[in-house]
Formats: C-alpha cells, structure tokens, sequence
C-alpha cells in the first residue's frame, strides 16, 4: 500500500495495464527470464464483496472467512456467500483509503477455543490487534467478546501494514508499517523504540493480554521494545511462513522506484531490512549509505513493472502441481501475478499468470487444505486451479 494521494486502491483502478519488464537487481530474474505460467489459472469463486482484503480459513475446517474492508468478515461455505457476516465491526472501523478492517487469523487451536485475531484502524486513526470469540453457532462471532491485545498509535493516514498471522512456532506476528507520509518522515523503520516500521512477535497463550517470547531480540530490557522480531520495513502489507522450507517471506511496498521480496529464516530474529536507509537494493536519499548490517531483498522489480506488491505466499496444495513450491505474489496497480522459486539464497524461474481480466489484487489467500485463492479490491475472490 503506497502514499500516493487517494491511496492504493484509488491509484490502481486508473493505472491497471500490462507495463513493460525490465531487468531487475543482482540475484533476481529480469526480463529474459520472465516466461508465461503453464498448467495454471484463476477461475471465480465469489463475487458481489465489499472491498475484500483478505481470505483464511481455520485448521481443518472447510469454509472459508473473507475479510471485508469496511469491517466486516463474511464466510463462504458450501459453494455460496452467506448473508449474515460472521462479524460485524462496522461502527468501531475507520475505512478508506488504507484504512479499515485489514487481516484476522485464526488461533492454532480455534476448535477448541474459538479464538480469532482482527488487525483493523479505529475510529481515531490508530492500529487495534483484538481478540475475539466464535458463538456456539460456528458461523457467527459474539462482537462483544472483544479482547484489546495491542493498541498502536497511528501518525498519518497510510503505512497500516496490517497482517496478523501465526507463525510455526504458535506466536502471533503482527507486520506494521512505518506510519505513513512519505519518505519515513519520523524515522520510525530504524527506531528501535518505535513499533512502527517493525515486524513484532508476541505470545497470545500467555501473559495479561500477551507475553514477550524469550527469544525475541530485546526481551528482557536489551536496547529495543520488546515486542520487536525485525525492524526497517516500509510496509509489510502481507507476508507468509513457508513450513516446508521453514522460511519467511515479507513483502515490503516500495516508495518512489523498488519493491521488494525479503526471504529469510523463519527462526532468525533481529534483522535488519534497512528503511528508510534503502529501498530494495538501492541507497534510498544518500547515494553513499552504508550497508553494514543490513538484509538485502531476495527480490525485487522497479517502477516500469508496477508500483505497489501483494504478497502472497509458496504454495503448498495438492490441486496445481506446476505451482508447487513457487512464491506467488502480485502488483495491485499492474493488475499482473506473478511468482519464483527461491532457493540456496537465490530466486529462478519467474512466471507470469495469464489473467481473464485484468485485477486489482489486494491479497492472496488459503484454505485449511492449502490451496490459494487470489483477492480482488474489485469485489471478487478468485480460485487457482490447474489448467489441464
């Protein structure tokens, strides 16, 4: 999500067109190596949503949640969108722009406990992580059972970030931007004091409302707020775990020329991803900086291609075996998707998808099975399938 004036989503509906691929840094696929995904498309899956952001599913569990904007979260269940949301947040969310109701995740032990996790901006502008509790009837949520987990301040009106997701480990990671404007004017990715610009790290099973993992960079007073797992992102608007290769992959939306993919291990705390210092590989105002001690991406492209990422995730289904093993990820303003294989450090065969149309994809998404569905900000939620 950028900071363009009207935000993401008001940019990318007059800017959706095929750009042109150039070469990317050093390490990364460019443009002789860019070739059409076979044995791959998308096919509708739903639509009529308002401003959907985010789809997920509980363990085990069939249906599928989709996170609305404007706050609400609807469930999809037997082949159809139900009428009433299984939760309702509309009078406490502040939507628009990059704004609103943004990701939730589902405890690892949602069916015996019921609890799920929202990343929404409130009424004052501020990040809210809650915790709320599934009813005995498993398709509505009591919006009363809400449990405040974290509150962030917010300075300006973009940079949300707003993932939460469950890592391997069972911790809650919550990726948060750097507060807005442009250029990082607080300096807040490389304050280690500040939440903002930071990936954080929590334990949610512990704690009045949460526990600092021990094994967090600062935990235990060492120089930095303890909740901190990494820190210089811009805008870590979707990241994911891969369990097979037990990696991390973060990415980072660009400010005026890179966009980025950080790839690391999942356990490995304490990086650097080095904003507002660089963007993507370059030295972002001092064309000198120093480098020292800071985590190139795995990935990148520049401006000519797009201008804000939605990551996605490595797929692990069993439905489309071209696509096993790739990183799938998307542009929102190009309308394209795209992905790579990562490994021994190094990225490799670059796919683009053939789209039926050309998509504002505001997220990726997976079902309890592990099959991925592709978000459209346009109302719709799309499924990848194999394309025989």
């Amino acid at each position: 999500m950028r900071h363009e004036a009207g935000g993401r989503w008001t940019m990318a509906r007059v800017a959706l067109a095929a750009l042109a691929v150039s070469a990317c840094a050093s390490g990364t696929p460019g443009a002789a190596d860019l070739k059409p995904a076979q044995g791959v498309r998308v096919e509708p899956l739903v639509d009529g949503l308002h401003d959907p952001v985010y789809v997920t599913a509980p363990p085990g569990d069939s249906r599928l949640f989709i996170v609305e904007q404007e706050g609400r979260i609807r469930v999809f269940e037997n082949g159809r969108l139900l009428r009433r949301p299984f939760l309702d947040l509309t009078d406490r969310v502040l939507a628009g722009g990059e704004r609103g109701l943004l990701s939730m995740a589902f405890h690892p032990r949602y069916a015996a406990n019921r609890f799920f996790f929202v990343n929404y901006t409130d009424r004052n502008g501020h990040t809210r992580v809650v915790r709320y509790i599934a009813t005995a009837d498993r398709n509505m949520a009591d919006p009363e059972s809400g449990r405040l987990i974290l509150l962030i301040p917010q300075p300006y009106a973009n940079h949300n970030g707003g993932l939460v997701l469950f890592g391997p480990d069972g911790m809650l990671y919550i990726g948060m931007g750097d507060g807005g404007s442009a250029g990082d004017p607080h300096g807040n990715g490389q304050n280690l004091q500040s939440l903002l610009g930071k990936m954080l790290r929590i334990d949610v099973d512990r704690g009045n409302p949460y526990a600092i993992p021990p094994d967090n960079p600062f935990a235990r007073g060492k120089g930095g707020r303890p909740e901190i797992w990494a820190w210089g992102l811009r805008n870590p608007w979707r990241f994911a775990f891969d369990p097979v290769d037990r990696l991390l992959y973060i990415a980072d939306v660009g400010q005026n020329r890179w966009e980025e993919v950080d790839v690391v291990p999942a356990g490995r705390a304490g990086i650097n991803y080095g904003w507002n210092i660089m963007e993507g590989d370059h030295c972002f105002k001092n064309p000198g900086c120093t480098r020292a001690g800071l985590a190139a991406p795995a990935f990148e492209y520049d401006h000519r291609q797009g201008c804000s990422i939605t990551g996605g995730s490595v797929y692990r289904g069993r439905r489309v075996p071209a696509l096993v093993g790739h990183y799938v990820f998307a542009d929102f303003c190009s309308g394209w998707i795209r992905s790579f294989r990562y490994s021994g450090g190094q990225t490799s065969e670059l796919r683009e998808w053939r789209l039926p149309e050309s998509i504002p994809v505001s997220s990726f998404g997976t079902d309890a099975e592990g099959e991925l569905y592709v978000v459209s900000h346009a109302g719709r939620v799309f499924k990848v399938v194999a394309d025989r």
